[in-house]
């Protein structure tokens, strides 16, 4: 009988044992934990905690090139006039404008590719590349992977705004100026122009160039043959000689 009633209280002493741990991980030590905001640790955001995020500002309305309002507005309807397109996706438009200075000088001179990297960027907006020779010739002193030039290729707004600047300001200031070559179509809709002055471009400051330089300027379009891209140039402005 002494020993049932010696395990029994054994049994009554563990259960009590277990019950007093069971409250002890459901309590912890500091007592109950604070709600956020109201004495805890953690500090609000703004108040020497983290810093608050700073609002975007809203961008401002874009810029639309003043020759691209004129081709949507009246180019397009009168290339479709006059070739009879079905659709307006056939009207052809200019893709981009490549910018490519050569400069053979560059050789004998390398510090000149500094001042052409310049100067094409001034005229296009954008930076410009340098340009390196892929192979060896012995005959002109050049070795592989050595500056010779440098380009820059303009889409989108900063196209539209090159064509405008170079038909309304740069050409009329050629000297002796009658017009550009009308035959100078790849026969897929492309021009390819050949200027031999940077300084028609008012962009460049003239008692700061220490050597004339001449650059090409490539239009693509998405013409089918040269009749269609002439149209298009001529009709953005284009001087052709008559």
């Amino acid at each position: 009988m002494a020993e049932h009633q010696e395990k029994k209280a054994k049994a009554e002493g563990a259960e009590a044992e277990k019950h007093e741990k069971h409250e002890k991980k459901a309590k912890p030590e500091g007592g109950e934990k604070k709600a956020k905001g109201q004495g805890g640790d953690k500090k609000p955001k703004g108040e020497g905690g983290d810093a608050p995020k700073k609002e975007k500002k809203p961008a401002g309305p874009k810029m639309i090139p003043r020759m691209y309002t004129v081709y949507m507005k009246e180019i397009a309807p009168a290339l479709m006039k006059e070739f009879n397109y079905e659709s307006v996706m056939q009207v052809p438009r200019i893709t981009k404008v490549s910018l490519n200075m050569g400069l053979g000088e560059a050789v004998s001179n390398p510090n000149i590719i500094k001042t052409a990297v310049e100067e094409l960027t001034q005229i296009a907006g954008q930076k410009a590349v340098i340009t390196r020779s892929k192979k060896s010739i012995a005959n002109f002193k050049l070795r592989a992977g050595l500056a010779i030039g440098c380009r820059v290729t303009l889409r989108r707004e900063r196209m539209w705004e090159f064509l405008d600047r170079l038909v309304t300001f740069a050409l009329p200031r050629v000297r002796d100026f009658k017009g550009v070559s009308g035959k100078a179509f790849d026969g897929r809709g492309n021009y390819s122009l050949g200027i031999r002055e940077q300084t028609i471009f008012p962009e460049i400051n003239y008692d700061k160039v220490e050597k004339v330089k001449g650059l090409n300027v490539t239009i693509t379009t998405t013409a089918k043959n040269d009749a269609e891209g002439k149209a298009l140039l001529k009709h953005l402005g284009m001087p052709f000689r008559n």
